[in-house]
């Protein structure tokens, strides 16, 4: 069943690294273990390119195999909790494609669900995690989608947007000439090389089509951006980054102009019952009902007992991104400068923070 998993993990996510990461193991290990599969099976199974791993022939026969099989070992698993008393009750699954905000969120959900072992799932790859949601592996996903790369949201599965356009800003070095404007223009890093990864879905994509529609064609290198920062210090490359990013020694982050690059932030989640019948044609009145957490003592405030409130998970995430948000001087300086809908909904504290700076207006956000 390892190996099994293994080989779907791999093909699902289309990279040794992502699928190293989904299944908790470093890449060399993984690599190794594919070697073995292989060498048992006698044949290879999935052939190397420049946008990852793909499935040899045999490849995709051995899946068609292994997929049911992986399957039916998830819902015997799932079956005989069930049976034991054991369900996932009292745990709160979440996943995330990695955000400043997730440590704040997580603090929320546990002062809300104190009794529950409550766990987060990181992932770059955003479709990854809807699959995950999909197929009742997570309970909910904070993820982004890049604005022009829509993400394959699987049926079943709903979003409550959090950001209709987060701007994405640049990662630079703190010596660019650019770095001494408040604002970047995508013209001042015409001559720049730019990095981006490739396990992030949409980002690549999403990038040449903004820089062709500027009439650029600078060089984009792929890399990992969790090891870009020295590259970006040295001025090697310039990087897009969440407009929450620190700043680190030697690296400046900076608005673009006009904000070419935008993403969407949604918490995604299954559908509640009646919509999942609905969808399935069926009438919600007579469907069998989904799995409800409806094993434990009725309060409403933990995960035993009660159907999950997503809706309260969606506004402790609200709550913890618009801290993180809040705390970053230049995202700050654009949610007021835009009259982000953000401010809005966290008007009171907003205008607390606002009437400190001076920014505030007399009846309203400004």
């Amino acid at each position: 069943m390892r190996h099994l998993r293994a080989l779907c993990a791999i093909a699902d996510t289309g990279s040794l690294r992502k699928a190293a990461r989904q299944l908790g193991m470093t890449q060399p290990s993984l690599t190794t273990q594919l070697r073995r599969i292989e060498n048992t099976i006698g044949g290879r199974l999935f052939s190397r390119e420049v946008t990852g791993s793909r499935p040899t022939p045999l490849g995709r026969s051995v899946l068609c195999r292994a997929r049911p099989i992986v399957a039916e070992m998830n819902a015997l698993l799932s079956e005989v909790r069930l049976e034991a008393g054991q369900t996932a009750d009292a745990r709160l699954r979440i996943g995330s494609t990695g955000s400043r905000a997730v440590v704040g969120w997580l603090r929320r959900l546990r002062d809300r669900y104190p009794d529950a072992d409550t766990t987060i799932h990181i992932d770059v790859s955003a479709n990854a995690l809807l699959q995950m949601v999909a197929a009742n592996q997570l309970e909910v996903a904070f993820v982004h989608e890049v604005e022009g790369a829509p993400l394959r949201v699987p049926e079943g599965v709903e979003r409550r947007v959090l950001v209709e356009r987060e701007p994405q800003f640049v990662a630079l070095a703190e010596t660019h000439p650019a770095a001494a404007r408040p604002t970047v223009r995508l013209a001042d890093l015409a001559a720049d090389q730019w990095m981006v990864d490739p396990s992030v879905d949409g980002e690549g994509p999403g990038l040449r089509r903004v820089l062709a529609a500027a009439g650029l064609n600078p060089r984009v290198v792929y890399g990992d951006y969790l090891t870009a920062a020295d590259l970006v210090a040295s001025g090697e490359v310039v990087t897009p980054c969440q407009p929450t990013a620190r700043s680190r020694q030697g690296v400046a982050v900076r608005p673009l102009y006009g904000d070419p690059l935008t993403v969407r932030l949604f918490l995604a989640s299954r559908a509640a019952p009646a919509a999942r019948a609905g969808a399935a044609g069926l009438d919600p009145d007579t469907a069998l009902p989904a799995d409800t957490n409806a094993t434990g003592p009725d309060d409403p405030d933990t995960v035993p007992g009660a159907p999950l409130d997503v809706d309260a998970l969606f506004g402790d995430l609200a709550d913890a991104y618009f801290e993180i948000a809040w705390a970053s001087s230049a995202y700050r300086q654009w949610l007021v400068r835009n009259e982000s809908p953000l401010l809005r909904s966290h008007e009171p504290r907003a205008r607390d923070a606002l009437d400190v700076l001076g920014l505030a207006g007399p009846a309203e956000v400004s």
